[in-house]
Parts: C-alpha cells; sequence; structure tokens
C-alpha cells in the first residue's frame, strides 16, 4: 500500500477546491512574464498564495517551456515546526495536493543515503508549508515529475551543497528553494533589507546571508555555494512584500523571486 504525505495547508495557504486552485495558479501566471531562458535552479517565496502568490508565479512563468522536459525536482526548504540537524527525506511514496499525487524518487532517497547530514524524518514532513505550497505551481507549469524534497534544520551550506551536488543532475533535473525574506519590519525597512538580501544572492554571497534575512537562509545557502560551483549566475526576476500584496505597511514579509542559470 502506498504511503502518502497528506496536505497540511491546503484550504490554509492555498485554496483545497482543484478547480479554484488552478484558476487561482493559472491567474497568477497570467499576469507573469515567461520569456528568458529556462533556470536550472530557483529560489520563490512560500507565504499564503494571497500575499506571496504573484512573486511565486513571477519564477514559475519561466518553468513552463520545460513542461515534458524536467522528470525530477529536487524541493528545499527550510523547517518552521520541528528542530533538528542536517535534512530530512520523507519516507512517503507521493505527496498530495488537492491537484494531485507526486511521485517520490525512490531512487534519489537510497542515493541520498550515503550522506550522514540526510535521515528520513517523518515528523518535519507532516506539518511543514515551505514545500507544500511549490507542489501546485510546480503541477501547474510542469505536469508531470518525481519529487526530492528535502526539509532544511540546522546544516551548513556545505551540508546542503554536497546533497545538491549528489542530486545535481542535468537538464532533467530542476532545483528549487523555498524561502521568504525579511520579516514583520517596517515597509521600508523591508525594502532596505531584502535589496541587500537581492544583491548577496545575486553575487552569490553565501556567507553573507544572517538570520534575519531570510528564512530559508540554510537552503539559500547551499544554493549559493553549488551555483558558484557550477559557474551559474543569479539574476532577481521579482522583489516585493506582504505590503505590495495583500497586507499592510506596519509589518511586513519579504519576498523575492531567483533564478539561476
Amino acid at each position: 500500500m502506498s504511503r502518502i504525505r497528506q496536505p497540511a495547508v491546503a484550504g490554509l495557504f492555498y485554496p483545497a477546491d482543484p478547480e479554484e486552485l488552478h484558476t487561482m495558479i493559472q491567474g497568477f501566471l497570467a499576469q507573469a512574464a515567461g520569456d528568458g531562458t529556462p533556470p536550472k535552479a530557483i529560489i520563490a517565496p512560500h507565504a499564503g498564495y494571497i500575499y506571496s502568490g504573484p512573486v511565486a508565479a513571477s519564477i514559475y512563468a519561466r518553468l513552463q517551456s520545460l513542461r515534458g522536459r524536467i522528470q525530477r525536482v529536487v524541493l528545499l526548504g527550510p523547517s518552521h515546526r520541528v528542530g533538528f540537524e542536517g535534512l530530512a527525506l520523507s519516507s512517503a511514496d507521493f505527496f498530495r495536493t488537492p491537484l494531485g499525487d507526486v511521485p517520490l524518487d525512490a531512487v534519489a532517497r537510497q542515493q541520498l543515503a550515503s550522506l550522514p547530514q540526510v535521515r528520513v524524518r517523518d515528523e518535519a514532513h507532516l506539518l511543514e508549508h515551505s514545500l507544500e505550497v511549490h507542489l501546485p505551481f510546480l503541477q501547474e507549469v510542469l505536469g508531470e515529475f518525481s519529487l526530492v524534497p528535502l526539509v532544511v534544520g540546522d546544516a551548513s551550506a556545505e551540508e546542503v551543497d554536497a546533497v545538491l551536488e549528489l542530486l545535481w543532475g542535468g537538464a532533467e533535473t530542476l532545483v528549487v528553494v523555498s524561502s521568504d525574506l525579511s520579516h514583520y519590519h517596517s515597509y521600508d525597512r523591508a525594502r532596505e533589507m531584502d535589496r541587500d538580501t537581492s544583491q548577496a544572492i545575486e553575487e552569490l554571497r553565501y556567507r553573507d546571508l544572517d538570520y534575519d534575512d531570510a528564512c530559508g537562509r540554510n537552503p539559500v545557502r547551499g544554493l549559493l555555494l553549488a551555483a558558484d560551483r557550477h559557474g551559474l549566475g543569479g539574476h532577481t526576476v521579482d522583489l516585493r512584500n506582504s505590503g505590495d500584496t495583500a497586507g499592510p505597511r506596519d509589518r511586513v514579509v519579504g519576498y523575492g523571486a531567483y533564478l539561476f542559470r
């Protein structure tokens, strides 16, 4: 019998009704530009869709030409609910969303068993939203693909980089890192902080990302190290915050979308 990781935030962060979810995502994508060479890796935000959906769509729109070409997505995001060292795999066979089930890459799970920083920790995945909110976007733009979901705890850039190197693959593999930016500052202060963070991301300066810069700083730092080693350049596609989308401007959360190619 297949083991299925059920959605934890459907109906909270995004619609639980499949048709409503499809319509919302397609609406976001229709407002985003999708031109340019497709990336090898991206960073996108993971808040509720009314807040970060337009920013996420700005990068996912650029993946639409990869439909039918991407066979595997390596998806990394920070842990919000469970504290642990290293990176957490899931023992599930599928991750479910209102749009259907996404199969996990069993071969990749076996490969990752050789790395000491990676362990199966289902409790880290059970209620975690940082990976889940990306799956409907990926399903809409890519169609069918296999998934390697990794929740990142207290892990160094080098530990994340080693995981990415093992799974880097070729044109069939896409790397997605989930991260929001600054949290709960004033609108103007957030814009200033997020501009500095975006510059560090573009310049692959992973050591310059601190605790307050991005909630997904650990997977982001690992991706920047990997991008540098593979000769990729970082580019900011979109940079906004919740004060620009659907929230007040006294305490905002920053959202950035970045590509690496």
